[in-house]
Parts: C-alpha cells; structure tokens; sequence
C-alpha cells in the first residue's frame, strides 16, 4: 500500500472527538485563564490597583515598588491554577510569536528549593536576540535583545498540554540600543498618536472626551486538513501551500459550502478551540463554513486593537495546538490551493471614545453627524495620501497569490462607501460656498440629517474593495490570512493620526480668523473630499475596466510584493513615520531589508520543494508507469494487435513530452536560482526571485497537472484535491 493510499485510509477511519461540555455556563469561563483587572483587584492592595490601571489606560510609569507586588500576585495566581513556568510572550518580525520558558523552581542560598519570581523578571528580560532578524539593527554576535511587559495586555495560562501551564506575559521586543524589533512596540507608538490627535479633534464636538481607543475585529479565515492527508504532501509541510494538484471537478462552483452545514468533526475542532480561546478571554463570537471547500472562518467580537491582535497571534497559535488533538492541521497560507479561494483576514477597524461614542457610527443627531463626516472624510483622504503605503503593509509571498485574483481585493488600493454616501457627500461639495440665512437650520440645509437614513437603506458590502466602509466601520479586506494584523494597523493608525493632525491645523487657522467652527469644517471637509475622490470605487474591482479606470485616475497597481515593499523607505514613509514619533528611518529600513529577506526565502523554499517534488515524485512514478505501458503495448504488439497499440504508444509519448519538458524547467529554475542567490543586493535578489524564480512555477505545474490526469490514479503519489479538500 502507498503512501498516499495508507493516509487516506487513516484519514476515513477519523470519528470527531467526544468533548465533555464545560460545568459552568459559556460566560463564566470567559478570562478564567487570564490575570484580569477582576483578579488584581483582589490580590493587590487598593494602591498597587489603581497605579496599574492608571499604567493600562494612560501608559503611566510602573514603579518598582509595584511591579514587585504585581509580580507576587501574578506568580502565586499562576501557580494557584497550575503554572510551573514563565515566559515574556512577544511578536517578532518573523511573523509568528515567541517565547522562553523559565521555570518558578529557584534555589535558595541554603539549597532550598523555592518559587521565585520578581518585579524585574515581570518587568524585563533579556532573550538570546542573535536569531531574530533585525534587517541589520545589530550584527549578529550581538545577541543582546530585551522584552518589556506590555500590561495594557493582560497575562495568560497556556496549557502545555503535558499537565503543566505556562505564565505568558506580553511583551515588547526592542534590540539593545531601543529600536524595535517586533510589531507591538511600533503599534503602541501608533495608537498612542492617534489617541491624541483623534482626541483633539474630538474635542471641537464634545469637550468631555479626553481618549480615543482604536478598536479592531479580525475575521480569520482558514483551511482544515487531515493530518494524515498533510504529512502526504511534503509541499503542504514545507511551505504551507500545495504547489501541484490538479483542479478536481467539482470544486466551489456549486456555492453549497459557504454558511453549509457544518460537519460533526470538523464541529468538534471548533467547539473545543472556542472554549479555550474563551478562557484565555479571546471573545469568538462567529463560525461557519467559506466559500471554498475545507475552508471556514471565525471572528471575534471587537476589542481595543492592541489586545484585539494579540488575541488574533494567540488564536492562531491555539488553533494549532488543538487542531492536532483532532487530527487536523491548520492552513493559513493565503493560497494553499490552486483554482479556489485563498484567506484572507479582514481587519474590520474604527474608532471609540471614553464617552460610548464610535467616531464612525453616524446618529439620528445631525450636529453628531458633522463629527461622523469629520472623521470618516479626514480617513479616506488619509488612504489617498498613502495608499502605496497601505499596499506596503500587507505585502507577501503568501498574498500575491491571492490579490487580484477575482476572489479577494485587487493590488489597488480604492474605498468604498456606498453610492448613496458618495452621493451625498457630492450634493455637498457642489453646493459652493455654504452660507446661512437667518433662521435656516445648517444641518438641513446641507442634508447631514440625512445619513443615518442613507446608510440604513445601503447596508450592503462590496466585497470587491480593499477598504471598505461598511456602516459604522472600515473593512480593510485585503490583509492576508497568515499575517499579523499589527503590519497593516501600524500603517493604517499612523497615516490617520497625521491626518486628523493636519485638519486640526487647517481648522485653526480658519478659526483664528473668527470663522464660524461648523462652516470651517465642512469647508475643510469639502477640499478634503475634492482632493481625494478619485480613490472612491463603489463598482466591481475584479473587472478589467476597473483596472483601466484606475490607471487613467492615476491608482498605483503595485502587483508583485518587491515594488510593494519599497514604499516603506520611501521619503514621503519615512517623514509619516518619523514625524508621528512611530518609527525611525533606520528602523523602517530594517523592516523593509526583513521583509525582502523573508520573501526571498519563503520563494526559495517553495522553488527547492517544487524541484523536488516534480523530479523525486512526479518525474519518476510517470518512468515507471510509462515502463509499464511499454510492457502492455510490447504485448499486444506480439500478439498483432498493432491497432491496439497505438493509442497506449501515444500515451507513452504524451508522458514522455511532459516529462522532457518537465525536466528542463526545473533544471532552467534551478540555474535562475543560482543566479539570483549570487546577488548581494537584497533589492535585486527579491526582484530575481519574484519575476525570474517563481515565473517557473507555474509553467512546471501545467505539466505535472497535466500528468495526474494520464497515470493511473493508484500510482500517482501525491494525496489529490479531492481527498484533501472532501474527506473530513
């Protein structure tokens, strides 16, 4: 029996996984293996809580004194619920997390064994950084690095799953002269502007908001496969998509996936992962089956963003974890299969007051609504201004193969808002210079009474546009399913802080000379929208025309992740970053030299597996079916079956044109590779290996899908779409 033919026999004999429902109802397992502002409040004293919650809502200093005492706390509520060891949990740039067990166990001066844990080991450590890529911030033998307790984001019980539990603490990771290495520490700058420059605005509408939290929900999507079925596709193993497979016939096109039943294991896998994120206070509210077959999804309920990506990084590291209880392995690459939708993970983003207020909600009040248009005009003509910088973010490997793609939003950058909001804010800038008689109300008059109604009656979604406002927030709809949202939300919370910034400034100054306060704005708001129109798209960005249209309004259509990228260092980026006190120059080198580094090896290792796959795999099972259908045809002829003959002989010349074929590609993509791993430059090695490698790709894989149609589907050793994708 086969490799392929034993995994899929283990993959039919799969039941779900009985689970004993929890004791307590859903809501009373919520954060129970987190260390809460709920469980401070009742192992600190009164002085150490306040102190700390003034630190998570206003960033204040952390003084020693109350670090020791949290960290006492801390240690013995870990403890209390199982946990043997500790770590400083972080994000860096390889775009999974990170962390470093050390155990509670100390020894004494006296050969005591006791547990131990202080304010400096909850407040700093000092990871081995030497292997972390730092896109040249230290050289390599400088392995110095540190962590920095973030305790905005509340620590957290992982189960090993071996009977014991780790503390994790989130952290940031900063090399030893303070740039930061990871996504968090950018992010916390990020949103620490846009609190002060959206609060400031806010404050021309209603002087009792004194903060601005940015809030975001990740729709996660994701393929599930049987274990089995993955360890018989060393593609999947080695780089997370397949990088053959012929499209089996029924693929998506019957639309009977999407929102389908769901089946009883896969079920299971998500019941079980639910409690657990559940307990680590990950509110997932959502799941259901995608569009694709063996693809779902699920979302949580929105949550202030720094936490909301955490709790996306950890989801996803649980998600792992459980799945292999189920005998699952979890997909997040956004294109694991060729012919059906990839994943994507929509950042749905907006804004919240202290008061209860979304900044992007319209109201039934008219005079709020003024405060809605402020803010959702000043974002859209933030992503006009950088929309290069927008695609920078959410550049990869994984994502160029699923933008553009008829299936997720294009490589242009365009916002949607609704044609009965685009009308309306066309009526106003039409109107000319806004001047009142006595007595006219000023909201009537230029319709903003109108919205709440407007947006009701046009609720519906373009799932064609990259951003897109979707009634009382932004879809950013293009962020690949395995990235970390912080890339594109560093972005996105920087540009609209500079934004809100500059409108304050223009609105000053109209102030200054005794203009009235609501026809300044809606001046402002006017050229905003003048200057930035030409981003708005309420049609289908699939289509060609669209394409067409946006070269001719002058779109950037960045399509490869190497052009993409270079915005990042671009003068324009860097004077964003740099004047929003988020990032430095150097550091927004490093991330661009990391980011090509990173593509560069992910199409390395998929270049490497498809040589090895179509020469070890594909190349020699069809010699050997070719051998055997020499023997058949030699057979016939002996017995003057000539005529026979001939249609098994073209069979062998068909295998034999693909296999020549087959052989001189890899060896033409083998030889590019060379080539481009002689290259220094990190700039023109990636644009060798997207424009050059990786064009081999697919040239190689019309003729290995080609071959799976014509061997004997017994010998084939590949495990096929079908099963993959069906057997659950």
């Amino acid at each position: 029996m086969s490799f392929r033919s034993k995994a899929i026999e283990t993959s039919l004999d799969r039941s779900p996984i009985p689970l004993s429902p929890p004791s307590e109802k859903i809501t009373e397992l919520y954060a129970v293996n987190t260390f809460s502002e709920d469980v401070m409040r009742a192992l600190l004293s009164p002085e150490a809580y306040i102190k700390i919650s003034n630190a998570i809502r206003s960033g204040s200093h952390i003084d020693r004194e109350v670090a020791e005492e949290v960290a006492t706390a801390m240690k013995s509520w870990a403890i209390s619920r199982g946990a043997t060891h500790y770590t400083h949990w972080f994000q860096p740039l390889t775009g999974t997390t990170a962390e470093k067990h050390d155990s509670f166990f100390d020894l004494s001066g006296s050969g005591k064994a006791v547990e131990k844990f202080k304010g400096s080991a909850l407040v700093q450590q000092e990871p081995d950084a030497s292997s972390f890529p730092s896109g040249g911030l230290r050289a390599t033998f400088e392995a110095r690095g540190y962590t920095g307790w973030d305790p905005s984001s509340p620590a957290f019980l992982m189960d090993n799953g071996a009977g014991g539990k780790t503390l994790c603490i989130p952290s940031v990771f900063i090399s030893y002269t303070g740039e930061a290495l990871d996504y968090k520490a950018p992010l916390l700058r990020a949103l620490n502007m846009l609190d002060k420059a959206a609060t400031a605005v806010c404050q021309y509408f209603n002087r009792d908001v004194t903060k601005v939290t940015a809030t975001l929900g990740a729709e996660q999507e994701y393929f599930l496969v049987d274990k089995a079925l993955y360890y018989a596709r060393p593609d999947l193993v080695m780089s997370g998509r397949t990088v053959f497979g012929h499209s089996p016939a029924r693929g998506q096109q019957l639309e009977d996936h999407y929102f389908g039943s769901i089946s009883p294991r896969i079920n299971a896998f998500m019941v079980d992962f639910e409690f657990e994120a559940l307990k680590l206070g990950i509110p997932v509210r959502t799941r259901h089956n995608e569009v694709a077959p063996g693809q779902y999804e699920c979302a949580p309920t929105f949550e202030e963003m720094n936490l909301a990506i955490d709790h996306n990084a950890l989801l996803m590291d649980l998600m792992q974890k459980v799945a292999e209880k189920h005998h699952f392995k979890v997909l997040f690459h956004e294109k694991p299969f060729a012919g059906i939708n990839g994943s994507g993970k929509h950042n749905n983003w907006s804004m919240s007051t202290d008061t209860g207020i979304n900044l992007l909600a319209p109201t039934s009040k008219p005079k709020e609504n003024l405060r809605f248009l402020t803010f959702l005009v000043n974002v859209v003509k933030a992503v006009h201004d950088n929309a290069d910088l927008l695609r920078a973010s959410i550049a990869s490997s994984g994502n160029e193969h699923r933008l553009g793609a008829n299936e997720a939003p294009p490589a242009i950058v365009s916002v949607f808002l609704g044609t009965e909001l685009t009308k309306m804010l066309e009526e106003l800038i039409s109107r000319g210079e806004i001047t009142l008689e006595k007595g006219e109300n000023f909201y009537y008059k230029l319709g903003i009474n109108r919205i709440p109604n407007l947006l009701r009656d046009n609720t519906d979604r373009n799932r064609t546009s990259p951003f897109a406002f979707t009634g009382n927030k932004f879809e950013y709809r293009a962020v690949g399913s395995s990235a970390n949202s912080a890339s594109a939300m560093i972005v996105l919370n920087t540009i609209v802080a500079r934004q809100l910034m500059e409108f304050k400034r223009e609105l000053d100054e109209r102030l200054n000379t005794g203009e009235e306060k609501k026809i300044a704005v809606v001046e402002i708001l006017k050229k905003y929208y003048t200057d930035s129109k030409r981003i708005l798209f309420e049609g289908n960005g699939y289509s060609q025309e669209w394409v067409d249209e946006a070269e001719r309004r002058g779109l950037s259509n960045i399509g490869n992740s190497y052009d993409a990228l270079r915005e990042y260092i671009s003068d324009s980026a860097v004077e964003v970053f740099e004047s929003m006190e988020v990032l430095t120059k150097r550091e927004l080198h490093a991330r661009y030299e990391i980011e090509l580094e990173n593509y560069v090896k992910k199409i390395q290792i998929e270049s490497r597996v498809v040589g090895d796959l179509a020469i070890n795999h594909i190349v020699s099972t069809a010699v050997k079916y070719q051998h055997k259908l020499a023997q058949t045809a030699r057979s016939l002829t002996d017995l003057d079956m000539t005529g026979e003959a001939e249609p098994i002989k073209e069979i062998i010349m068909e295998i034999s044109n693909h296999v020549k074929v087959i052989k001189g590609l890899v060896q033409d993509m083998t030889e590019s590779r060379k080539r481009a791993n002689a290259i220094e430059d990190s700039v023109e090695k990636a644009r060798l290996y997207g424009s050059e490698v990786k064009s081999y790709f697919e040239k190689i894989r019309y003729h290995v899908d080609k071959l799976e149609l014509v061997i004997d589907d017994e010998d084939w050793p590949l495990v096929k779409y079908r099963e993959m994708l069906f057997i659950k």
